[in-house]
């Protein structure tokens, strides 16, 4: 059961990442302004997420993986620009609603695993 729950967690972690990302994007091309102010935001919010996150967040390969607080203080910035990109660009309700879940996520990982981390190679 813990595994199953470990793993089903696992999951909604990939696809609150996904959501970031998405969120970041979608922020980016729905901005008021020329076609070329969105594009260019609508590309480059997303990668600059993807940079922050391989830099520091990914789970096996981050160049400078962060433990402990400031773990915590990545993944409120990370997810919470995620919730702020879709509280903008659809509606505060969505936006609270993503972080909430990232909340709940975490929380199943500091309880099952003992900490902010991604259990790899389980």
């Amino acid at each position: 059961m813990r595994r199953a729950l470990i793993g089903a967690n696992l999951f909604l972690m990939f696809l609150l990442e996904l959501g970031v990302l998405a969120g970041a994007a979608f922020w980016g091309f729905t901005l008021s302004g020329g076609l070329l102010t969105r594009l260019a935001a609508g590309v480059i919010a997303p990668a600059l997420f993807v940079l922050m996150w391989a830099l520091f967040g990914a789970a096996a390969n981050a160049r400078f993986p962060l433990t402990g607080w400031w773990r915590v203080g990545l993944e409120v910035i990370w997810f919470g620009g995620g919730a702020v990109a879709w509280a903008v660009a659809v509606t505060p309700v969505l936006g609270i609603g993503f972080f909430v879940l990232w909340g709940v996520n975490a929380t199943v990982r500091i309880v099952a695993e003992g900490g902010l981390r991604v259990p790899v190679g389980e």
